[in-house]
């Protein structure tokens, strides 16, 4: 049904907007790609996998998700981006956070093997649905839509409207200046790592609760995706990551509705393709300048 499509796309448009918005967020910080985030999407899902595997609920298997991903988000600044401050070391902290991700991936193959393991999720919570006549929503996706909602909610008022938001914004405008302002310039880019980092890992826990599985190859898949998503709504700009999630996961879904299910992920690269040619900015993006 068209209806079911709909949801089912603004579910997979949720897991990458929150995926783009930590992109988003180092990089508007930064001026530099991380591109161990990805892979630290993967680890939160199994993360929740070995939470739930030790007898845990789902919930604490997200909350030990955000933790755990969180500081691994500060390992990757402090081995990929703290010495690398230059403007210009573009290169060298990209291939370093590369190779910091291969080492993830790895030591996640090593662990868990190559193939999908399952997430321990009750069938009572996994087949709930609300049904409307022929449409059978699952709760679990009505819960990943209405968490992604409140995680953008939040962030956003983090980043427009509180200290650290100001801190935050002020460190992506001029680390010099902020430094000058009596900005503690490294915590600021701790703290955007590990939030940036968290909201990967739970949106991993959020996938793992829709498909059922988490394998070591999600990084690289809605990785790369979330990086077009990120070029989709203007790099650097929150808004852009959250709309361009939202249009990706869309466009695939409704791909896949009128049989083109094998081509939904070229048709995400299609309109990242259509959108930068028509305004190479992004839908949002004026320039380098982290934006909610």
């Amino acid at each position: 049904m068209l209806v079911e499509q709909l949801i089912n796309g603004l579910v997979l448009g949720s897991t990458y907007a929150l995926i783009a918005l930590g992109y988003t967020l180092v990089f508007g910080v930064l001026d530099k790609l991380n591109f161990a985030h990805g892979d630290l999407f993967m680890l939160g899902g199994f993360v929740a996998v070995a939470a739930t595997a030790l007898g845990a609920p789902v919930w604490a298997g997200a909350l030990a998700a955000i933790g755990v991903v969180g500081v691994l988000g500060l390992v990757v600044e402090l081995v990929s981006f703290r010495k690398f401050t230059s403007r210009d070391a573009h290169v060298t902290a990209a291939l370093s956070s590369f190779g910091l991700a291969l080492v993830m991936v790895d030591l996640a193959q090593k662990a868990w093997g190559t193939e999908p393991v399952a997430l321990n999720v009750p069938d009572a919570i996994r087949s709930a649905a609300l049904e409307i006549g022929d449409l059978r929503i699952a709760y679990i996706n009505i819960g990943i839509l209405a968490s992604t909602a409140i995680l953008l909610t939040a962030l956003w008022y983090l980043v427009a409207r509180t200290a650290l938001g100001r801190r935050i914004r002020a460190v992506a405008d001029s680390p010099v200046s902020a430094s000058l302002l009596g900005i503690n310039v490294v915590r600021v880019n701790q703290q955007t790592f590990f939030i940036a980092s968290a909201l990967a890992g739970l949106a991993g826990v959020m996938l793992g609760l829709r498909t059922g599985y988490v394998t070591t190859e999600l990084g690289a898949t809605y990785g790369i995706k979330a990086l077009a998503v990120m070029a989709i709504g203007g790099m650097g700009d929150m808004r852009g990551a959250a709309v361009g999630g939202i249009l990706a996961g869309l466009v695939e879904a409704f791909a896949f509705e009128v049989g083109l299910g094998k081509f939904g992920e070229l048709a995400v690269w299609l309109l990242m393709i259509g959108i930068l040619v028509a305004r190479p900015s992004g839908l949002f993006g004026m320039g380098k300048e982290l934006r909610a």
